[in-house]
């Protein structure tokens, strides 16, 4: 099922091309999100219900659902359900307040004080997906650090069910994040209306979320057009499974097609030190992909997706660490000695019992994560993702003795005389 190559007998361009996903190289993914977003720039709201009854096939009366219809909904699942949304809450409360840190004030020099204070973003807009599966659990990855952040206004876009509506269990996370309002608005054109404001939807500052090739898109044109910034490039999702003797295939393969199931075009890699292994996790594969409910967004994933065969456990993480994994699963009795050797991993997965999907869930981390690579410069969403770090500093008289000579020595060497006479006025006064 899965095509196997040798880690050994992959030359540089072979390894780069194995390794690179989610590529546009006709710019056809990038044309028509940029139509998108010209399109809701000019024709504001206009535009977005036209892109609801074109891409979602629902005719919308307007585009945002308010505090009562959020409570009709969310009314509509039972109990057991409810509780499983707030434990979920819970432990990423519980994770993601330990982030929240006081940095003490430094004295660099005598009588001179510097330190860093925290401030929320204002405005931030979550997008949360509603393609072939609605993903509660991304607002509560968003809302969450959002609200602990300290953010004012938190602004929510999901593309709307074929009912006009969201489902009751993003209802049910909305008033456990006490946010009253969610837009009916999904793909490039949210992103494009919360980079840009339309009549219903507010500008926002920072814009969070994952989704598919055109979301992912749309993020990286609109940070360079609109003076906002994003989380982080986070497209189609990927797991990355490295496996040897001890692992169970079972295990392996469920694992696989936990992230096989998001889409055709999520990525799901073995790496594993044995052929023996590889052989096993297939046939585990066709046996857990026939009873799957996604059985054909799963299969077609898997087509596209690969195992690679190492020599040992070194060999797969120096594979890994190129691959830059979203997840990344240590499907070993080994796991602990490899943990200092990952260096590029969104969100890693330690030991057999620790499957991705606990932490997609209700572990406490975040699921918000690099994509394509980009977990070799990106971290994944936390608390700081919603704030600004400002630097602030105090000098003396004392202070701007011992520092004065130096800043006047710097800045005469530079060239700039005013910025040398800014310490020189207030020595000699």
């Amino acid at each position: 099922m899965l095509k196997t190559f040798e880690y050994a007998k992959l030359n540089s361009i072979e390894l780069q091309e194995l390794t690179t996903r989610n590529t546009d190289p006709s710019h056809a993914i990038q044309d028509t999100v940029l139509d998108i977003i010209q399109e809701v720039r000019q024709n504001g709201d206009k535009a977005l219900i036209s892109y609801a009854q074109q891409f979602d096939k629902v005719e919308l009366e307007k585009l945002y659902l308010d505090a009562n219809d959020i409570d009709v909904l969310a009314s509509t699942i039972n109990r057991e359900q409810q509780r499983a949304l707030e434990i979920a809450f819970q432990n990423i409360h519980k994770f993601h307040s330990s982030q929240v840190k006081r940095e003490r004030v430094v004295e660099t020099t005598i009588g001179v004080k510097c330190w860093r204070e925290i401030r929320p973003i204002e405005k931030v807009g979550l997008y949360i997906p509603g393609g072939s599966a609605v993903l509660p659990s991304t607002l509560l990855m968003l809302g969450v650090p959002a609200r602990i952040a300290g953010c004012k206004e938190i602004i929510v876009c999901s593309p709307p069910q074929k009912s006009g509506k969201i489902n009751g269990f993003v209802a049910y996370c909305l008033k456990l994040l006490k946010i009253e309002r969610i837009y009916l608005v999904g793909g490039a054109q949210a992103i494009a209306a919360m980079a840009f404001g339309s009549e219903t939807i507010p500008k926002v500052d920072k814009i969070f979320g994952p989704g598919n090739q055109f979301v992912t898109k749309a993020k990286s044109i609109v940070q360079g057009m609109a003076n906002v910034s994003i989380d982080m490039p986070a497209g189609p999702s990927e797991v990355l499974v490295i496996a040897d003797e001890t692992a169970t295939p079972a295990y392996v393969a469920a694992d696989l097609l936990a992230q096989a199931e998001h889409g055709t075009d999520s990525q799901a890699v073995l790496v594993a030190t044995s052929k023996d292994i590889i052989e096993a996790v297939n046939l585990e594969l066709e046996k857990q992909l026939a009873i799957l409910p996604r059985f054909e967004l799963a299969s077609k994933a898997i087509e596209n997706s690969y195992a690679v065969l190492a020599t040992d456990l070194n060999e797969a993480l120096a594979f890994s660490n190129y691959y830059a994994p979203e997840h990344l699963i240590l499907e070993t009795d080994q796991w602990e000695r490899l943990v200092r050797l990952i260096l590029n991993a969104g969100s890693v997965f330690l030991g057999h019992l620790t499957p991705e999907s606990a932490g997609d869930y209700a572990s406490g981390t975040n699921h918000t994560l690099p994509t394509s690579g980009y977990a070799r410069s990106y971290s994944g969403v936390s608390v700081d993702s919603f704030v600004k770090k400002i630097t602030f500093q105090h000098i003396s008289q004392e202070g701007l003795l011992n520092i004065g000579s130096t800043v006047e020595i710097l800045a005469e060497l530079e060239g700039l005389h005013a910025h040398k006479n800014a310490v020189t006025i207030r020595k000699e006064n």
